[in-house]
């Protein structure tokens, strides 16, 4: 099989990975480097569960090739935290009770990460009326985390969780 070397920095940890061209960046990170937290819901970018960030930019995992990432910055939810302290949604997260099950929590923060980024950044949404700056309402992060499921239905306090931590 083709394989190529992939030059990634992962959790802030630069390495290289010897990849099948086939590979998903999902299938590289929870079988080759052992990080599960991102989770293989649907394989098909739909359900958000695979939610990482990349150079900053959220995406789903499952669609992308690992080998079209060389030089990249991944981080997972595994890298969120600082040593023993977490990240303030990690926080909000346990605060707000925003997870049950627990299975979308690694894509929910992940994205919402983005999705925080991305509002900073001026970046509307749907939900952003015309002409306006992007205010993070209640409607306005519904929409920017519409592409992450949660079958628990705890999307309110994930809302809550989101909108303590935009301020």
């Amino acid at each position: 099989m083709p394989a190529t070397a992939v030059a990634l920095r992962i959790n802030g940890v630069p390495g290289t990975l010897l990849l099948d061209n086939r590979t998903t960046l999902l299938d590289a990170l929870r079988e080759r480097l052992g990080l599960t937290g991102a989770k293989k819901g649907c394989d098909h970018g739909q359900c958000g569960a695979c939610t990482v960030l990349v150079d900053g930019r959220r995406m789903n995992a499952c669609l992308l090739l690992a080998v079209t990432l060389g030089g990249a910055e991944v981080t997972t939810v595994e890298g969120l935290a600082d040593g023993d302290e977490l990240h303030p949604l990690q926080q909000a997260f346990i605060d707000h009770d925003a997870f049950q099950c627990g299975f979308c929590t690694s894509g929910q923060l992940c994205s919402a990460i983005g999705a925080l980024a991305e509002a900073a950044d001026g970046w509307p949404s749907h939900a952003t009326p015309p002409g306006e700056a992007p205010s993070l309402s209640d409607a306005e992060v519904r929409e920017r985390m519409s592409g992450n499921l949660c079958r628990c239905a705890a999307y309110p306090n994930i809302v809550g969780a989101v909108r303590e931590v935009a301020g």
